[in-house]
């Protein structure tokens, strides 16, 4: 009795430890399934060569012209980069649960950076080195999702700067209320209209002619 006892106490124990990595991988694998099926065994090998970390809200995650050394996925919850510009933070990206993030200008080209990332909430990160970004790179999964990956980003950015340069400060918060909601509503409105390319005042002009 005394054997089963411990055996079933171990069991459980493995359970603890195995099911959330599992349940990582697999919510990498979802988050980039809509841009290539990678078997969920690429993601396991991703896991592995990663550590997760924790952050409280405004901690700082790469600092303003520093190297970044560090690729990262958001596990649960918020991150905004930013640089400072005339005595003010400019939001260049918002990101919530489920996405990849980083300082790609240091970490591709080697050199500190303007770009700092800070946890806008509590947040649980994935973080996976760059010598170890190398290493998945020279993978056959990985010479595939890497670039899939990077063409994700350039167009998101491309995207970003037709709105900007396109469309109204009004349409530009409508497009983002339609399908970014849960980030409207968890990200303060501060960042939020930063990130638009407004001032706060504008914001809240739009919010109330639109309710």
């Amino acid at each position: 009795m005394v054997f089963l006892t411990e055996h079933i106490k171990h069991f459980k124990q493995s359970v603890t430890i195995t099911n959330p990595l599992l349940m990582i991988e697999k919510i990498l694998k979802k988050s980039f399934d809509k841009y290539y099926e990678a078997p969920l065994g690429a993601w396991k090998y991703f896991v592995d060569l990663c550590d997760q970390v924790e952050f409280a809200k405004k901690d700082i995650i790469k600092e303003a012209d520093k190297k970044e050394h560090y690729g990262y996925f958001l596990i649960q919850g918020a991150v905004g980069s930013f640089v400072w510009n005339n005595d003010n933070y400019i939001c260049l990206d918002l990101l919530i649960d489920n996405d990849f993030f980083g300082d790609d200008l240091s970490l591709l080209s080697g050199k500190p950076s303007p770009i700092e990332i800070k946890a806008l909430e509590k947040s649980s990160v994935l973080r996976i080195s760059k010598t170890n970004i190398d290493k998945l790179r020279q993978t056959p999964m990985g010479s595939l999702l890497f670039p899939i990956g990077d063409q994700k980003a350039l167009i998101e950015k491309e995207q970003k700067q037709i709105e900007l340069m396109t469309l109204t400060a009004e349409e530009r918060y409508l497009g983002l209320l339609q399908s970014r909601p849960e980030l409207v509503q968890r990200i303060s409105q501060k960042d939020i209209a930063s990130y638009l390319g407004i001032s706060t005042q504008s914001l809240s002009r739009i919010r109330r002619k639109i309710k």
